[in-house]
């Protein structure tokens, strides 16, 4: 596990922001990244996180075709997000969105950001921090391909096709995977390009991806307990606490808008 993030920043750094999920977990007719938070939408604050932080270069936010206009005028322009240079539509599914947002970087953008680094990110996980993007940049340069994770805190089982619990695995050696999963860019656009051609569609996330289709292992990274990924409304109640306890314990921030 990589504990640092004290490297220097070596190489561009573009961000994939995911958010053309349906949300079916949380219910009601509005996406879950569009709910508010403090009078804010969610995908706002791990917008801002990305926004705001100097290891990031640019951004690419993943959405659904109908959004496409509404994030423009009501995140990018209303807030200021500079960085967001690029707003590009998902798939059905979450590795063709991420496709998408790869080709975007593959087709469009500079040179230099195709040789750098890429941090794919879930749009509903608001409270990232940049203790965790140095983390994972420096992981990312070291090893090649590095995803944030934690040690799960719960007995974890395995079960059989009946129900019935098969075995359980040494809690010590489990781990909750969460966003960003960072990556070399030329590995990651290597891995997914094959992976669309085999048509494989039971690619639950970045990592499985490079674990797949190349020979590089993934670095776990230590995350945070708090970068939670908003899916149910009881996740939305933990995120207005946590939203509430840093507002309460930080300097106060002007957003440009």
């Amino acid at each position: 596990m990589i504990e640092g993030g004290n490297m220097g920043k070596l190489r561009n750094c573009t961000a994939i922001v995911l958010a053309a999920g349906r949300g079916k977990r949380m219910g009601g007719n509005v996406q879950k990244q569009y709910l508010e938070l403090e009078g804010k939408p969610i995908i706002y604050y791990t917008l801002e996180a990305f926004q705001n932080s100097p290891l990031i270069d640019s951004i690419i936010l993943v959405t659904g075709p109908e959004q496409m206009a509404w994030c423009k005028e009501e995140l990018v322009h209303r807030y200021n997000l500079s960085k967001v240079d690029t707003i590009t539509t998902g798939g059905a599914e979450r590795y063709t969105s991420v496709w998408n947002g790869l080709q975007v970087i593959e087709d469009d953008m500079t040179q230099a950001d195709r040789e750098g680094i890429v941090f794919i990110h879930d749009g509903v996980r608001p409270f990232v921090d940049d203790e965790i993007f140095a983390r994972t940049m420096e992981a990312a340069e070291k090893y090649g391909a590095c995803v944030a994770a934690m040690p799960v805190k719960e007995t974890i089982k395995l079960a059989d096709e009946n129900g019935f619990v098969e075995s359980t695995p040494a809690r010590s050696r489990v781990w909750g995977i969460q966003t960003p999963q960072v990556f070399d860019f030329r590995l990651v656009y290597g891995a997914y390009q094959t992976a669309v051609e085999s048509g494989r569609t039971d690619m639950t996330d970045d990592a499985m991806i490079v674990e797949s289709f190349t020979d590089v292992k993934v670095k776990l990274v230590e995350g945070s307990y708090e970068n939670i990924k908003i899916t149910t409304p009881e996740d939305l109640e933990v995120a207005e606490a946590f939203l509430k306890r840093r507002g309460e314990g930080a300097t106060t921030v002007t957003v440009i808008g």
